[in-house]
């Protein structure tokens, strides 16, 4: 059988799908989940051969909700979404069904899926397309990260500086620091340039929260935040670090 979980805030939308499944003996709905939040935890509970996932939800949205979880299940998108995501889809081969779709289309899309003999590269295919999706300038204003079990969203205005921590990213705000599955290269491409700056190999820093920068060993400097916290500025970082500040 065929495990599926269907994650969309709309119960029209749920009940299409879930008739257009009804004609596919070996396909099993096993939930259903109307927002991102839902849909974390039945995805790692119940670990699904297939998603149907919309993008746009209420709380976190569908890429939002497939950052945080590990590893990315296979993905038939059900939305309406914005012309940079469907290059995403198209260039990563996950497929996708624009709002409103017809039976004929939900059936090449699944049938698509049936036919393929390789579900792990149908998943390794989602992890693209997450990364490509997420690479939009601009796409969010904040981040979204799973601690202590719960889903914690933070704005990008709440964010102090991200710290460069092995395979993951720590975000630092004033109620403590958490880590996020992604690259210093990845927040440098997607945050605000104007507002936040690479500083170090290690460090990306919100240039509102500085309030002196200090002299420290050769020519590397320290950025002093409002929070007291002393991040390393390199001597490369420093120059872009002066640009932005219009120094």
């Amino acid at each position: 059988m065929i495990r599926v979980i269907i994650i969309d805030d709309e119960p029209l939308a749920r009940s299409i799908i879930k008739e257009y499944l009804s004609e596919y003996p070996q396909v099993e709905l096993i939930a259903e989940c109307n927002d991102g939040f839902e849909g974390v935890k039945a995805i790692m509970q119940l670990q699904p051969d297939l998603v149907f996932l919309d993008i746009q939800m209420p709380k976190i949205n569908g890429f939002e909700m497939l950052e945080l979880v590990d590893p990315a299940p296979a993905v038939i998108f059900t939305t309406a979404f914005d012309e940079y995501a469907i290059k995403a889809f198209e260039t990563h081969a996950i497929d996708y069904l624009l709002k409103p779709f017809s039976r004929e289309r939900f059936k090449k899309a699944l049938n698509k899926f049936l036919d393929q003999t390789n579900m792990q590269k149908q998943k390794e295919a989602t992890t693209q397309l997450l990364n490509s999706a997420n690479s939009s300038p601009s796409q969010t204003d904040r981040v979204v990260v799973k601690t202590a079990g719960k889903i914690k969203i933070i704005p990008f205005r709440d964010i102090l500086y991200f710290e460069a921590s092995d395979d993951y990213v720590k975000i630092h705000t004033r109620e403590g620091a958490f880590l996020k599955n992604k690259t210093m290269g990845h927040f440098e491409n997607t945050l605000p340039p104007t507002v936040f700056v690479r500083i170090h190999r290690s460090y990306i820093i919100n240039v509102q929260e500085i309030t002196r920068i200090d002299p420290y060993e050769k020519d590397n400097h320290l950025a002093i935040l409002r929070s007291g916290q002393r991040v390393p500025v390199s001597k490369t970082g420093y120059p872009r670090l002066r640009e932005v500040l219009g120094l």
